[in-house]
C-alpha cells in the first residue's frame, strides 16, 4: 500500500474514532461493473456478518452499487474491510 493510502486509512480510523461509538452500525457503499462475480465478491466479503445488502444497477446497466449495512467492532475492522474489498477489479469505495 502505497504511503498516500496509507494516510487516508490513518485519517478515516481517526475520525471513525471520534464520532461513533463502537460497536456501531456502518454504511460502506461501494460501485462496482456490472458483473455477477464481482457483486458476489463484494457480497461474500460480508458473508455471515449480519449484513443487509443493497443492489441498484445503473440506468445504462454498466455499473452497479452495492450498499451494506452491517454492525463493525471497530474503526480497524471498518477500515480492513475496505482493504479486502479493495482487491476487487473495478471497484469504487464512496
Amino acid at each position: 500500500m502505497d504511503k498516500r493510502t496509507e494516510e487516508f486509512y490513518e485519517r478515516l480510523k481517526e475520525e471513525l474514532r471520534t464520532t461513533s461509538e463502537w460497536p456501531t452500525l456502518y454504511l460502506y457503499k461501494f460501485i462496482v461493473p456490472t458483473d455477477a462475480t464481482k457483486i458476489l465478491a463484494v457480497e461474500d466479503a460480508f458473508n455471515n456478518m449480519g449484513a443487509v445488502i443493497h443492489t441498484t444497477q445503473s440506468r445504462t446497466g454498466k455499473f452497479t452499487s452495492v450498499s451494506v449495512n452491517v454492525s463493525m467492532l471497530s474503526p480497524e475492522h471498518v477500515v480492513a474491510k475496505y482493504q479486502e474489498v479493495s482487491t476487487i477489479e473495478g471497484i469504487i469505495s464512496l
